[in-house]
């Protein structure tokens, strides 16, 4: 069969014009994918409830500090209920995969909770990722809360397109509460929504500069193991938050060195590091502190970055509001992160 060349010419307009569509489309559709905000969970408010879990490590010889959690929410006006498998053990863990799993998708599914605040890290999150369901959360989404080893919760919720807290667990509680002031007022006002903007104490490590974006991370390590995974975050026009608790300098230095050969940093916005506690040390001396380390690693980039941020395994662990918007101002001298209204 042959076609008269008015008739061609017909033929390559439609499917041009077609292409044209759905590449426009495809654009509209990318678009509106970068500029989305993530969901802002209900605040709390007196009268209601929050369900504390045990995602990972076991708590069985941990029942005071919980209850301890208990009576807080209780003075704040909150009601609390305690998933039935948070005092189990399975091995390393509080309880199996499928009881840890049980009580986070009940308080999920429940929506009678607004909020779900992890009882302890450790290690165990990731091996029920797979099995959780946000249909029902979707449907009435609440806080989740903790750090450590929730970082990948944290991940998941915000691919579900939700903000999350960072902020103190129940293990983290001490007899006085005047130890950990700052950590708990700040918790406080997070999940009743006054999110308070920091001024962060100044370091001569600061790259300075000033940006803004969402703000996302977490434990370093956790992030690193996410990489190459669904729950592994799009950090392009954020802002990034790291802490660490436990590691070499050098296993540092790897895991910095795998995310930005993964690409993790190349878009970013800006980064703010939190406490990089305990940091062991190796028979061979790594030979800088560990701010030279991280701008070391980073050097073929010229985003802010700030230290100093008390947030992570230290007593002073202030909630970061996962997921909303901050402005990042950068100086030598201080630095200030703000949280958008």
């Amino acid at each position: 069969m042959t076609f008269k060349p008015y008739v061609i010419l017909l033929i390559v307009a439609v499917i041009f014009s077609v292409n044209t569509d759905v590449h426009a489309q495809n654009a509209i559709d990318n678009s509106s994918k970068m500029t989305s905000n993530l969901i802002q969970p209900p605040y709390l408010k007196a009268g209601d409830t929050v369900a504390i879990v045990a995602p990972s490590g076991i708590l069985k010889s941990r029942e005071g500090e919980v209850q301890q959690a208990v009576a807080l929410l209780k003075d704040w006006g909150l009601h609390a209920v305690v998933g039935k498998n948070v005092f189990n053990q399975g091995n390393h863990f509080a309880g199996t995969d499928d009881e840890r799993c049980e009580d986070l998708q009940n308080a999920m599914d429940d929506p009678s909770i607004s909020a779900i605040w992890c009882a302890r890290g450790g290690y165990g999150t990731v091996r029920i990722l797979d099995k959780l369901n946000y249909t029902k959360f979707k449907k009435d989404p609440k806080w989740v809360i903790g750090y450590s080893d929730i970082t990948a919760l944290h991940n998941q919720v915000h691919n579900e397109g939700f903000q999350s807290l960072h902020a103190l667990m129940c293990v983290s509680l001490t007899k006085n509460l005047e130890d950990i002031k700052e950590t708990v007022s700040t918790f406080k006002s997070a999940i009743f929504g006054q999110p308070e903007d920091y001024a962060l104490k100044g370091s001569n490590y600061n790259r300075v500069g000033e940006t803004s974006g969402e703000l996302v991370g977490g434990n370093l390590t956790i992030l690193h193991t996410m990489l190459g995974s669904k729950e592994s975050i799009d950090t392009a026009g954020k802002i990034l938050f790291i802490e660490e608790i436990g590691e070499y300098k050098y296993h540092i230095d790897r895991m910095l060195q795998s995310m930005k050969r993964a690409g993790y940093f190349d878009n970013l916005n800006g980064l703010v590091v939190g406490d990089m506690s305990r940091i062991r040390k190796n028979t061979t001396p790594w030979g800088t502190s560990i701010e030279q380390l991280i701008l070391d690693a980073l050097d073929d980039y010229d985003f802010p970055i700030a230290f100093n941020v008390p947030a992570g395994h230290e007593k002073d662990n202030r909630a970061l509001v996962l997921g909303r918007t901050v402005d990042l101002k950068v100086g030598k001298g201080t630095a200030t992160l703000k949280f958008s209204e």
